[in-house]
């Protein structure tokens, strides 16, 4: 069924082409009723506006809290225009029916996203008019269009210059639903910012909301959809943050993944740093005074595994590092062992023009690479408030995020042998990587490198004996990070046969005395940390 609009109520505090779109709906012969500031940028335009209150027969009052929330107004939302008793009411209290909301609601996120916003700023930011009126349009979508976003602008008025002015009932319906998950999101963000401010970082119903930012090509598997959502008011350096430039084939659900696990762990470092991820864990990382240098060291640290990994750097992407990238395996890779390279996604902060003109067409595989620009790194705006969020079937789980890092003052030194200065940064890089790779992790590092890892493994053992062969003669000085404790010696015995020369780990097992024991008898340096870092 087709609703003609004769009616509009138009009432907006993102005022972006509403005086465009209402002129075409005036043109179009519908009478058009707004509210406050609205009403003065429509009529500042030549757009004739009958005022809010020649409607209720109020003034706009209380600071414009109250001036929409009347019968005159709800009632022409609200009434059923195929019901005789709505129709009834309607004439005897002289209810004229409303066929199109333009609504947008009060920049609340965006109002507590500020520094220094109050809490009377953000209560006077919580819309309670606008959202009474979108719900009651949606609610009515039978007979009512509710706009709620600039972006739909377009689409309602070419329906309806096609139909003499009526909206169809699959639009409405498609608006509506738009307009119920706008109206959630908004109360999400408001029980959150209220909760976070009381310190309940776990209330007895939480509302997660988030907007679509794209439809993937599929999940994990092609079997599986996907699409990408972004938390409204992130202000954090992220991937979800991040721009993809043109060019390069359409992400994919495990492009996201790994970018997300190596663009976290390169933001752990403010010097130089590359990570080279495979399949969530880091197969290189490394840290240097120069991003180049910094980058082939992360490469080499395992050339077989970066075929088809992530790259992400902290730094500029110019043209000296493009070309690095993308000579990876001709430069360094084909004496290593490698058979060839290719990187799904490159992230950093910048992007410089002539270096995506020589990823795009240095190497074949150079038009198909995603490049994701995040833009300048800036730990300082890290939301920690932010939820680390799981699902399990039928629920989820949720937690604080791991935002622990290098703590120097937390550190213990429980063995005889001290970690040299040189060790001490081996020590901190391996920590802040097994950091970031998968449970059961060991990290072997060598000269601000990462030379081995094993992760994932069910047992701790296991992942010592998985890093010690990929880094080969490279363990020999290294030094080791577990991101648990050791339960048993089994580990520092296996460290010691091949020639590590510092363990960090975060101490707290039963069987300390004889993990400090077997370092001493090596003479191998430890240092507790006392925090783990599991990572399912």
């Amino acid at each position: 069924m087709e609703v003609k609009v004769k009616t509009a109520l138009v009432s907006v505090s993102d005022k972006t082409g509403v005086v465009e779109f209402v002129r075409k709906l005036a043109n179009l012969g519908v009478k058009i009723i707004s509210t406050g500031g609205t009403a003065g940028a429509l009529t500042q335009a030549g757009i004739e506006v009958v005022g809010i209150e020649s409607v209720t027969g109020f003034p706009e009052m209380m600071d414009g809290r109250v001036k929409t929330l009347h019968p005159k107004i709800h009632g022409g939302l609200l009434g059923l225009r195929d019901k005789s008793d709505h129709v009834a009411a309607m004439k005897k209290h002289g209810i004229d029916p409303i066929d199109l909301v333009c609504v947008n609601l009060y920049p609340f996120e965006q109002t507590v996203a500020k520094p220094g916003c109050t809490l009377e700023d953000a209560i006077e930011n919580i819309d309670i008019g606008g959202p009474s009126m979108v719900r009651s349009a949606a609610k009515n979508h039978r007979f009512v269009a509710v706009v709620t976003h600039p972006s739909q602008y377009d689409r309602v008025l070419a329906e309806m210059g096609k139909t003499g002015g009526a909206v169809s009932a699959d639009l409405r319906a498609e608006l509506a639903r738009a307009a119920f998950s706008l109206t959630a999101a908004y109360d999400a963000a408001i029980a959150r910012y209220l909760n976070d401010l009381a310190g309940d970082r776990f209330p007895e119903r939480l509302s997660l909301a988030a907007t679509r930012a794209a439809a993937l090509r599929y999940g994990e598997n092609p079997h599986q959809a996907g699409a990408c959502y972004k938390f409204a008011g992130a202000g954090e350096t992220s991937v979800s943050s991040g721009r993809l430039l043109d060019g390069g084939t359409p992400i994919s659900f495990n492009n996201l993944l790994d970018t997300n696990a190596a663009f976290e762990l390169v933001k752990e470092f403010d010097a130089p740093a590359a990570v080279v991820v495979k399949h969530l864990n880091p197969c290189g990382c490394a840290v240097d005074e120069n991003i180049c240098e910094a980058y082939r060291k992360a490469y080499e640290g395992d050339v077989v595994s970066a075929f088809g990994g992530i790259v992400a750097v902290n730094r500029t992407v110019d043209v000296e590092l493009a070309q690095t990238i993308m000579e990876s395996y001709s430069r360094f890779g084909k004496a290593r062992g490698a058979s060839g390279f290719f990187a799904e996604v490159v992230i950093a902060p910048i992007f410089e023009p002539e270096a995506v003109e020589i990823i795009r067409t240095l190497k074949s595989w150079g038009s198909r690479v995603r490049l994701i620009e995040t833009g300048p790194i800036d730990r300082s705006r890290i939301a920690a408030g932010e939820y680390d969020v799981r699902c399990i079937v039928g629920g989820l789980l949720v937690q604080q995020r791991d935002l622990v890092g290098w703590e120097p003052e937390a550190l213990t030194y429980p063995t005889k042998a001290r970690p040299t200065k040189d060790q001490m940064e081996d020590l901190r890089i391996a920590w802040l990587a097994a950091k970031h790779t998968k449970s059961n992790t060991i990290v072997l590092v060598k000269n601000r490198r990462v030379v081995g890892v094993g992760a994932g493994q069910m047992n701790r053992v296991e992942s010592g004996l998985i890093a010690f062969k990929n880094a080969g003669a490279d363990a020999q000085g290294s030094v080791m990070a577990s991101d648990a404790f050791f339960p048993f010696p089994d580990n520092v015995e296996n460290a010691a046969a091949n020639g590590v020369a510092a363990i960090v780990q975060p101490g707290g097992s039963v069987k300390d005395d004889e993990v400090i024991a077997a370092a001493d008898k090596h003479n191998i340096a430890m240092v507790f940390t006392g925090k783990r870092h599991f990572l399912h």
